[in-house]
């Protein structure tokens, strides 16, 4: 062997290493040599410097190697076109193919890829055809690409698998594998499930993470844990998404034991300071634990948090309304660390506002405006949708839903929903048959806001009707809390018989939800008995909770049964439940005033207690007589004087008359609540709405009441 040759196959095979180690340091040493004519040019040469600086990132360096490549071929315009691909420079991709003298079939996957990575299905599909017409041969690896670009069509993607098993594709890992992944992304785990388990002994690595990551995706915990114990046993290797996933079995199961042993697992193995499985830790202590200071720590332990980490931590505050705040100031941090917030951040912050002010709302909706969100835009105007109806705002809701370029099955549950919690029954009907005449399909969701307009608005025949659409029409079947919509339905309009049997037939336990339903009605119809047995069922579930103690203890004391309501009181002592303290708030001038029953700690105290004693007065001349039993005091511990001066004193009468004084004579007020709305107060709002001339809005917990010239918009169906 001849010096030159032993000296050019030395060269070559320093110039493979350092492509395959990513050496730029050296890589760029041999190319100095190369452009020396200390070795011979050649087409292969000149290739593999272009694939040397493609991988390493440096795009520039890359096309000025293939622009010195003396006879570029087909190897060379590809090795660029992926790297254009990679960096989703599409247009300079297409570009670049449509200058090759004779594309292959590697051009033609790298393309199609690249439209799928960026969403372009039109033009994948345009490609194809292209190739088809001109009896190019295809492969597994353009049929992944087609399925991966036609990812959010169902259709499209089935067409696709009867074209790969026509052509033989279907003995492709990667074909299958995109097939799996697709399915699952559009809610179809069966198919999912069978292009798996059909997939035999040309299952691969990616196969099994795939469908844990499915598994995870629809929340089926115990299946994806079983598969992932089986990868286990196999040796097989597992990636990051799949251990994700495993976190989101162990949160949708809710088994924070079991999620604590894998995260010491996790620890163990490294793989705790990874940005994706700190995401899934997050999630996993924010959903079963609630407590944010385990979230706190996960995140600070990851050294470089990625946007999707911070997006998880929003998601985290947003979830309990005590932390809304929180939640706001993540997101600040957010910008102020360098990120561009995305569409996921603005849909978590946007629910956070949703418990704080509508200013705060208005402020965030602005930023969206201004800040170009490139992707899932529509995501974004749902929240919105959702937040202005929750402050109380529909109509900025319902003319940011008319303003949408388009609609999905969200944009329709988030209005629908909002006309459901503002008692407008009438409206939520029209709008979800209108989903129907436009071929949205309804979700499980869409028919739980429709069932709960019409348990808010007494239609019960329309209830019965939806309740029976779907399953008959649609194939769902009714879950937790379509029977408690039903339960409240049929509770509100006094068929407390009728509930109580659907419960009977029911084919789970009603859950506290349900049990909680079936009291309040009892608490509205006066069934002392039926009362007892739902407040014991619901103990029974959930002892720790405070709420049908109270209800029951209120039952009670309505009734004038004081014993009963002491008996109550004294378990509630011995148990250590504590009642959730009532408080009310009201945003005047972008700061928020929170107020509680007797309150004496606000500023203007003097001058509210004097403005309700002064409209006490009128409203008793208009008609008002006060309900002294939701004093829930004894006869014989205080006078009727003493009870009356009390319920003028709660806390969203308060709120409501530091409303009126501090803004605008016409301007409406919105007064939030965190516990349902006193009866008297509720009637006493009507009245004052009819005096001060004002609408006042209260949303509760449970819907909004839109008071109004002396009406409610709930028309005391409530």
């Amino acid at each position: 062997m001849n010096q030159n040759s032993w000296t050019l196959q030395t060269f070559l095979q320093v110039l493979k290493t350092c492509v395959g180690r990513r050496d730029l340091v050296t890589g760029k040493s041999l190319h100095a040599l190369y452009l020396k004519n200390l070795v011979p040019f050649s087409a292969y040469l000149s290739n593999h410097f272009i694939l040397l600086y493609s991988k390493c990132g440096c795009l520039s360096a890359a096309h000025h190697a293939f622009n010195q490549t003396q006879h570029a071929n087909v190897f060379s315009f590809n090795v660029l076109l992926a790297a254009y691909a990679r960096q989703l420079r599409i247009a300079s991709a297409r570009q670049l193919f449509d200058q090759i003298p004779q594309p292959d079939l590697v051009s033609y996957n790298t393309l199609i890829s690249a439209y799928a990575d960026c969403g372009d299905t039109e033009s994948a599909l345009s490609l194809f055809k292209d190739m088809r017409e001109k009896r190019f041969d295809t492969d597994g690896f353009t049929l992944s690409g087609l399925i991966t670009a036609s990812s959010n069509n169902l259709c499209l993607i089935k067409q696709l698998h009867c074209l790969a098993i026509y052509c033989g594709f279907d003995h492709y890992a990667s074909v299958n594998n995109s097939l799996l992944t697709y399915y699952s992304r559009n809610g179809f785990l069966d198919e999912a499930k069978r292009v798996f388990y059909e997939m035999g002994e040309i299952k691969d690595e990616v196969s099994w993470n795939s469908m844990v990551v499915a598994y995870g995706q629809h929340r089926e915990g115990l299946e994806a844990l079983q598969l992932f114990q089986e990868m286990v046993r196999l040796q097989l290797g597992l990636d990051m998404y799949t251990l994700a996933s495993v976190l989101t079995a162990f949160t949708s199961l809710e088994d924070l034991v079991g999620g604590l042993q894998f995260h010491a697992h996790l620890i163990k193995s490294g793989f705790h300071q990874n940005s994706h499985i700190g995401s899934g830790l997050i999630d996993l202590y924010a959903k079963c634990s609630g407590d944010m200071r385990d979230c706190t720590k996960v995140f600070e332990e990851i050294p470089q948090p990625d946007l999707v980490l911070w997006n998880t931590m929003i998601s985290g505050y947003s979830q309990k309304e005590e932390y809304s705040e929180q939640a706001l100031g993540c997101f600040k941090k957010l910008n102020q660390v360098g990120y561009h917030p995305d569409d996921c951040s603005f849909v978590c912050v946007i629910s956070a506002c949703s418990n704080l002010s509508p200013s705060l709302g208005k402020q965030i909706h602005a930023l969206t405006i201004k800040i170009e969100i490139r992707s899932n835009r529509i995501s974004v105007n749902n929240a919105l949708v959702a937040m202005y109806s929750k402050c109380g705002n529909l109509e900025d809701a319902r003319r940011l839903f008319d303003r949408m370029p388009e609609h999905n099955t969200v944009s329709l549950n988030s209005m629908i929903a909002g006309y459901a919690q503002h008692g407008i029954g009438m409206q939520a009907v029209r709008l979800f048959e209108w989903m129907l005449e436009t071929n949205i399909p309804p979700t499980n969701i869409t028919f739980v806001s429709v069932l709960s307009a019409c348990a808010h608005t007494g239609k019960v025949a329309e209830g019965q009707k939806y309740f029976s659409m779907m399953k008959d029409m649609f194939g769902f079947e009714p879950e937790g809390e379509h029977y408690s919509c039903m339960i409240d339905l049929l509770g509100r309009a006094g068929k407390l018989t009728d509930a109580e049997r659907l419960i009977e037939a029911m084919p789970f336990n009603p859950g506290s939800i349900g049990w909680g339903s079936l009291l309040r009605a009892c608490r509205t119809h006066g069934n002392m008995d039926l009362a007892v047995k739902a407040a014991n069922q619901f103990l029974q579930l959930e002892p720790s909770n405070a709420v049908p103690y109270v209800m029951l203890a209120n039952i009670y004391a309505t009734s004038g049964k004081w014993e009963e309501v002491a008996t109550i009181r004294r378990l509630m002592r011995d148990r250590g439940v504590q009642k959730k303290p009532g408080f009310s708030w009201i945003e005047v001038k972008k700061q928020r005033h929170v107020f509680v029953a007797e309150d004496g700690s606000h500023p203007m105290i003097k001058e509210i207690h004097n403005f309700l004693e002064e409209m006490s007065r009128k409203m008793k001349q208009a008609g008002y007589v006060p309900d002294v039993r939701w004093a829930l005091v004894k006869d014989d511990e205080i006078g009727h004087g003493e009870k009356e001066k009390r319920l003028v004193h709660h806390s969203e009468k308060l709120a409501v008359a530091f409303g009126l004084l501090s803004t605008s004579y016409g301007e409406p007020i919105l007064v939030m609540k965190n516990l349902r709305i006193c009866g008297d107060c509720h009637n006493a709002i009507k009245f004052i709405s009819a005096i001060a001339g004002r609408e006042i809005t209260v949303r509760d917990t449970y819907r909004f009441h839109c008071f109004k010239d002396g009406r409610c918009s709930c028309g005391d169906y409530w």
